[in-house]
């Protein structure tokens, strides 16, 4: 018996001992005379079973017919065995099978073919959305078996406005900075700059090494590429310190895991082509108009796209320039063109742009070099060493010299000889040091 039902029993009682009256039993019940005459009558026929409801386990007037239900969990078993309740729902309607997503949700839990997994909550802090589109745009990389092993695995890389929901996604074989590039290129050609940005701290978008003793000196961290582009186009970059605190774009790569993922299959792609070109002209437009909201305020913070937008968004290294006006990068040789001669150009920094598209452009101030590249590394000529044979043989003293008789070396035979072994100075002098600290006899 319901909570209801008790209370109409236990007043029903009291009607029965003569403790209260029909009227008295009304107002207490809140029903009028006649509803209360009826409910005394039932319980006075029937007993405790009058009270309760007469429709209770009877099929309500809406259910679906057995046979429709049958089918239905069949089909479901059958085309949808993984989709979740609401979007078997959808897809179910498309086939001409109209059923709310709750009364399917309840009929797969009676008959088994789903269950209920409670998961641990951590407290987190809720966060207000962004007011107005353009503000923040957060970005990150799903990876996952996106085509179910029909070829490699992939990463979808996926960005969502935080103010309004709304999605734009393209795969990518890794999550790379090149990834980040093209996502956010795509982004501005399609809605605009947006204000900031929200990531995580892959080493995509933080530097973990430590910046040089300038760096250091002058108060400045060490940047990606990434970072160095973010700030020359004036969008600040948020790096997260979890996932759940960018859970909008964590949730969102849940949801397109499970949709997504069926959506690929039902239309039989297997490729990351043709899976880009659905993803561009066929889903996220539906999909955008499902789950996108309306913003807080109707104002658009995009900025306009910038002029040199593919250059910033490139590979840039300083590079020194060798007195012989050439240019070394990652094993490449790159030579000035003579024009720039004004410029003074040797032993000064220059830029080395690498574009997405593979293009190289030189730059100094602001200003495009000509250059061309050369075959080999440039170098000094190497001259082969010409080995000049001594025509002089070394000296040998005669048969009869001195040395030859005490048969001593030649220090030995110095040292034992004195003066005689060693000649004159042009002063006159003896050559002995000895000889010359002697002072001579006076006759």
């Amino acid at each position: 018996m319901s909570q209801r039902e008790r209370k109409r029993m236990t007043v029903m009682l009291e009607v029965k001992a003569a403790k209260l009256t029909l009227v008295e039993a009304a107002e207490v019940l809140g029903l009028c005379y006649r509803q209360t005459k009826r409910v005394w009558r039932r319980y006075r026929d029937e007993g405790d079973k009058g009270l309760v409801h007469q429709l209770r386990g009877k099929p309500g007037a809406r259910a679906k017919p057995a046979r429709t239900k049958a089918r239905i969990l069949a089909r479901y078993a059958q085309r949808y065995p993984d989709f979740g309740p609401t979007l078997a729902a959808e897809y179910l309607s498309g086939e001409g099978w109209v059923i709310d997503h709750e009364t399917l949700r309840r009929w797969l839990l009676a008959s088994g073919q789903r269950t209920v997994r409670r998961r641990r909550q951590r407290h987190r802090q809720w966060r207000e959305r962004k007011p107005c589109l353009g503000a923040m745009v957060q970005l990150d990389g799903s990876h996952h078996d996106w085509f179910e092993g029909r070829r490699e695995r992939c990463v979808l890389m996926v960005m969502v406005d935080d103010a309004s929901n709304r999605v734009w996604a393209q795969f990518f074989e890794e999550e790379t900075t090149r990834a980040s590039y093209d996502m956010l290129a795509g982004w501005t050609r399609r809605q605009g700059l947006p204000q900031s940005l929200y990531v995580d701290r892959d080493s995509i978008y933080r530097c973990e090494g430590v910046g040089s003793i300038a760096e250091q000196l002058a108060g400045k961290e060490p940047q990606t590429q990434f970072g160095r582009a973010m700030k020359q186009l004036g969008v600040e970059l948020i790096l997260a310190n979890s996932p759940q605190a960018k859970g909008r774009v964590e949730r969102m790569n849940g949801v397109l895991q499970d949709r997504l993922v069926k959506a690929l299959r039902l239309a039989g792609i297997n490729d990351m082509k043709r899976a880009n070109e659905f993803l561009a002209i066929d889903y996220l437009p539906g999909f955008n108009r499902k789950f996108q909201v309306e913003p807080a305020s109707m104002a658009d913070a995009h900025r306009a796209i910038p002029p040199k937008l593919d250059e910033i968004l490139s590979w840039e290294e300083q590079r020194v320039v060798q007195r012989d006006w050439t240019v070394a990068c990652q094993g490449k040789w790159r030579q000035l063109d003579r024009q720039h001669e004004a410029l003074s150009l040797a032993g000064k920094k220059i830029i080395v742009r690498t574009l997405r598209d593979g293009r190289v452009q030189l730059e100094r101030g602001g200003v495009k070099l000509r250059w061309k590249e050369l075959n080999h590394r440039p170098g000094r000529v190497k001259t082969q060493a010409v080995r000049v044979e001594k025509t002089t043989r070394p000296w040998k003293p005669m048969t009869n010299h001195p040395w030859r008789g005490l048969r001593i070396g030649r220090r030995r035979a110095r040292l034992a000889l004195g003066d005689s072994v060693r000649p004159p100075l042009r002063s006159g002098l003896s050559a002995s040091p000895n000889a010359r600290n002697k002072t001579t006899p006076k006759p």
